[in-house]
C-alpha cells in the first residue's frame, strides 16, 4: 500500500483519522500501532512477524544496556543489537546474491545447485534498520533514556506516515513528542495542506513524467534523435526528484496531523554543489 493509492487516500487514511481523532489521548498511540502493524502487514505479511520480534528483542537489549552500570556489558549490549539489526538487513538483502554466487561457482565444478527459496526484500528494511541503530547508539551515549514501554519502541519503528518514505529520524529528536504531544486545529490544516502538496507532486508531476520516460527509454536507442533522448533524461530526472519529494511531504503532512513534527526530508538536492552535499540533501 502507498500513500498515493486508492485504498490508501480513500479508506485506510480517512478510517485512521477518524478512529485517531475520536480516541482518547491515552490510546492513541496504540491506534497509530494497530494501524501501522495493518499498513506494514497489507505488504509484507510474512516479515510482520519477524520485524515485530526483532524489535522487542532489541528493546530489551537496549533497556538492559541502559540499567547496566559496567562498561563492557554495554558495549557487548550494543554490539549485539547492532548485529542482529544490520544481520537482518544483509541477509534480506544479499541472501539471494550469496547463493546465486554459490551455486555458479558449485555447477562449474559439477556440483548440484543448492536449493533455495528467493527471499523477497520486505518494505521499509532500510529504514527499520537505520530507525534501530539510531535508537540504540543514542541511548548508549546518554542522549536519551530509552522509552519505557515496549508499544511506544515498537511505534517509533514502524510508524506508517515515516515507515515506507522515512524520514529518517533521530532517536532523541522525537522521543518526547511519542510520550507526550497535542495536535491542534492548525496542525491538522497544515498537515493535510502538506500532504495534499505531496499528492500532487507525486500523482500530477512523478506519475507523468514517469510515463514519458518509460515511453522513450523503451525505445531503440539507436534510432532516437538527441533531443527526444534528453527529453527522457529530463523526464526521468525529474520522476525521481518529484517522487521522493511528493512521498517526503505526504510522510511529513500525516505525521503533522496526528501531532508530530517530522524532521524536513530531501532538501532541494538539485541545488547541490558537491556530491557531499547532494547526498545530505537528498
Amino acid at each position: 500500500m502507498v500513500f498515493s493509492s486508492i485504498t490508501f487516500l480513500l479508506l485506510f487514511l480517512p478510517l485512521f483519522l477518524l478512529v485517531y481523532y475520536l480516541s482518547p489521548k491515552s490510546v492513541k498511540n496504540y491506534v497509530i500501532l494497530l494501524f501501522s502493524i495493518v499498513f506494514y502487514a497489507w505488504g509484507a505479511p510474512k516479515f510482520v512477524f519477524i520485524l515485530l520480534a526483532t524489535t522487542a528483542a532489541s528493546f530489551y537489549l537496549v533497556k538492559w544496556m541502559d540499567d547496566s552500570d559496567e562498561r563492557k556489558t554495554k558495549k557487548l549490549l550494543l554490539a549485539i543489537s547492532i548485529v542482529i539489526n544490520l544481520g537482518l538487513l544483509a541477509f534480506f538483502k544479499y541472501a539471494n546474491f550469496f547463493v546465486d554466487n554459490l551455486n555458479g561457482l558449485m555447477e562449474s565444478f559439477g556440483y548440484n545447485a543448492v536449493a533455495w527459496t528467493r527471499i523477497i526484500l520486505p518494505i521499509g528494511i532500510s529504514f527499520y534498520t537505520f530507525q534501530t541503530l539510531t535508537y540504540s547508539i543514542d541511548v548508549y551515549r546518554g542522549v536519551h533514556k530509552p522509552l519505557n514501554k515496549l508499544t511506544d519502541y515498537v511505534l517509533y519503528i514502524i510508524m506508517f506516515p515515516q515507515l515506507i518514505a522515512g524520514p529518517i529520524v533521530r532517536y532523541n529528536s522525537i522521543a518526547d513528542q511519542i510520550v507526550s504531544r497535542n495536535e491542534t486545529n492548525s496542525d491538522r490544516l497544515l498537515g493535510f495542506y502538506r500532504f495534499s502538496i505531496g499528492l500532487a507532486k507525486k500523482v500530477l508531476i512523478a506519475n507523468v513524467m514517469g510515463a514519458e520516460a518509460d515511453k522513450i527509454m523503451s525505445l531503440d536507442f539507436n534510432s532516437i534523435d538527441s533531443t527526444t533522448a534528453w527529453i527522457g533524461i529530463l523526464a526521468y530526472t525529474f520522476q525521481i526528484y518529484f517522487d521522493f519529494s511528493g512521498y517526503s511531504d505526504m510522510a511529513i503532512g500525516i505525521g503533522r496531523m496526528i501531532g508530530f513534527k517530522f524532521p524536513e526530508n530531501f532538501d532541494n538536492p538539485y541545488t547541490s554543489k558537491s556530491i557531499t552535499e547532494f547526498w545530505r540533501r537528498w
